[in-house]
């Protein structure tokens, strides 16, 4: 029986070359998903630090000439969301970042905080295939410095007159006294002085961020059973807090003559001193450095009233796990840095009843 001879033969090909700028294209997407992955992932006052770690990395590639000066804003701006512009950062490179900012005298604690990021993006970008392992791996071994190590630097950098500190940010949060505190609060019965009254109670008797600060709504409040609800993004939970007396009668106050019927609570201020609009987090800002100078504290930042209710409720014996919750911290760990040492370092020690009668 005669059998055909079966054709196997491919008359045209299955499939065409892909092209390679469209392969590309599609490498590079996937890569940037990856940057794109992790900043989904962390709230937005870690991304706004991280952008402006990165953009300060940038400024030295520029200064280091490892990239155009002109062009080092243009790469600052895409280091956070662009992984293919991490392909040729070395050890050596991220090695030099540490020294330039180390050399130019910025605080040990900012150095170490830009080292991480740099590494955590450039963890991402080999990730992506971008940055090799062995590469990485190099990239992992450049370290910061511990507490010893810094207080050694410093040392030396003090001998050498070089400054310890760059930027506006203090190097310790400042703790109020009670008096410092009242005298704040103290506020002219003004469209103005109320709001202030209102925003500097909320800062010092109730520890608010100044961003959860700003993004309080007029329902937010209930003085009629003298509570705030509020949501903190830095643990994504919303809270209720029992206002203070002081709080609760600005609270009433500015409720009755100032706040509008809806939306943001807190209004911003023209030079006048008339309400308008929204008050934002860099009106804060401002608005208590202000106030601060009118009663002797310069430099007074909302983050220095935060830090003197932390250390106000610590020296109270307040329950730990109470003023980690009440601060909207995730750990235990999170209230020991915003809460002021005693001069006497066992003050707040108490002994059972057998020892202390020995």
């Amino acid at each position: 029986m005669n059998q055909k001879k079966l054709d196997i033969s491919v008359k045209k090909p299955l499939f065409t070359t892909v092209d390679a700028q469209a392969a590309a294209t599609a490498d590079d997407q996937a890569a940037d998903a990856v940057f794109a992955d992790y900043r989904s992932r962390i709230d937005g006052d870690t991304l706004r630090r991280q952008e402006a770690d990165l953009a300060l990395f940038a400024y030295f590639l520029g200064v280091a000439k490892a990239v155009p000066s002109a062009g080092a804003p243009s790469l600052g701006a895409r280091l956070p969301t662009s992984a293919h512009v991490w392909a040729n950062i070395t050890h050596g490179i991220v090695a030099g970042f540490v020294q330039w900012q180390l050399l130019e005298g910025y605080a040990i604690g900012s150095i170490n905080v830009r080292l991480a990021t740099v590494r955590r993006y450039c963890g991402l970008a080999c990730s992506a295939g971008v940055i090799p392992q062995e590469a990485f791996a190099l990239i992992r071994t450049v370290r910061g410095y511990s507490g010893r190590q810094a207080r050694a630097v410093d040392a030396q950098r003090r001998r050498n007159t070089t400054p310890t500190r760059v930027g506006a940010k203090k190097a310790q949060p400042r703790v109020l006294s009670a008096t410092q505190v009242v005298q704040l609060k103290q506020q002219p019965d003004t469209p103005q002085g109320r709001r202030d009254a209102l925003m500097i109670c909320l800062l010092a008797d109730l520890g608010l961020r100044v961003g959860e600060l700003a993004a309080l709504q007029v329902d937010s409040l209930d003085v009629d059973r003298g509570t705030l609800m509020f949501y903190r993004e830095k643990v994504d939970a919303t809270q209720t807090h029992q206002l203070s007396a002081d709080t609760l009668a600005a609270a009433r106050a500015y409720l009755a003559a100032d706040a509008p019927a809806s939306g943001q609570l807190l209004r911003g201020s023209r030079k006048n001193g008339e309400l308008w609009q929204g008050l934002s987090t860099r009106a804060v800002h401002k608005r208590v450095a202000l106030l601060g100078e009118r009663i002797g504290v310069n430099d007074l930042a909302p983050h220095d009233l935060r830090h003197t209710w932390a250390t106000r409720a610590a020296r109270a014996k307040s329950d730990p796990f109470a003023l980690r919750d009440a601060g909207g911290w995730s750990s235990l760990l999170m209230p020991g840095r915003y809460v002021e040492s005693n001069e006497i370092a066992n003050q707040r020690i108490s002994l059972d009843e057998e020892n202390r009668s020995k």
